[in-house]
């Protein structure tokens, strides 16, 4: 690859999660925090301050048996875009700890520049940020099994989803050496997106028609959560289900949902 080199054609990385294939076994969560050595407590009930990067949610439709239904939802950040190119965690940080790559489209988080304010945390509508309030501690033995390209966060910083970020650099570094430019889409996975035994999670650049992702972003069930912010998420979400869609951004009756309501106001 020539020197000076730049990207000509941006990517843009994201996810198509397929809410009516999840069954909410949280595999994507184990491998999230396997993966980026996310550090857990000894008793992970008190969620106030436990981290995790990759939460899976269950919604109900608040009906009585038999017309209950249950839709779990696994929430990663949403990689915000921003109706003015900056999500919302990106704009309120003092310390410039975390950026949007115009490159990858991927709001990164940097350890060693955030001061712990927590201004991104009472930014992002959601709840996609943690704060680190203790220094991560391992049972006996386990620094040996943790993640070498993954940094462990020291206490007082804020750390979230990176969208596996780490897993990218690796795959752009064999593709320099290749004298390659572009990626495959199975060259770069996140670990969720490898780990759903149920194949819901979709993973790739939105901008590149070849990828799976870019065809299911405008599937009928497509919705994105509070897509009315304006923070333009990198996350899709299908489901086959309305009540489902509605809670997706707290529809009124009245209210169209999905591409439904986007060609209605577009």
């Amino acid at each position: 690859m020539k020197k000076g080199h730049e990207h000509k054609n941006p990517k843009k990385y994201g996810m198509v999660i397929d809410l009516d294939k999840c069954t909410g076994c949280g595999a994507c969560m184990v491998a999230c925090m396997a993966e980026n050595n996310v550090p857990f407590k000894k008793d992970e009930s008190n969620k106030l301050d436990s981290i995790t990067w990759l939460r899976v949610y269950k919604l109900t439709n608040n009906k009585p048996y038999p017309d209950t239904e249950i839709c779990y939802l696994p929430r990663p950040c949403m990689h915000c875009e921003g109706s003015h190119g900056h999500s919302p965690c990106v704009s309120v940080c003092p310390a410039t700890a975390t950026d949007y790559s115009t490159e990858t489209g991927i709001v990164s988080q940097i350890y060693t520049r955030c001061f712990g304010c927590r201004y991104c945390m009472a930014a992002c509508p959601y709840h996609a940020r943690y704060f680190n309030w203790w220094d991560p501690v391992w049972p006996t033995g386990m620094e040996q099994m943790l993640s070498p390209n993954v940094s462990p966060r020291m206490r007082g910083v804020v750390e979230k989803c990176s969208f596996c970020y780490h897993r990218y650099q690796l795959a752009m570094e064999k593709a320099y050496f290749e004298e390659r430019e572009d990626l495959e889409e199975d060259e770069y996975q996140t670990a969720c997106t490898e780990a759903c035994p149920a194949g819901a999670i979709v993973f790739g650049d939105l901008n590149n028609k070849g990828h799976a992702v870019y065809k299911l972003k405008s599937d009928p069930r497509a919705f994105r959560l509070l897509e009315r912010l304006g923070t333009n998420p990198k996350v899709y979400y299908l489901s086959s289900r309305e009540w489902v869609r509605r809670q997706g951004d707290n529809y009124l009756e009245h209210e169209e949902t999905g591409k439904a309501r986007q060609k209605v106001h577009h």
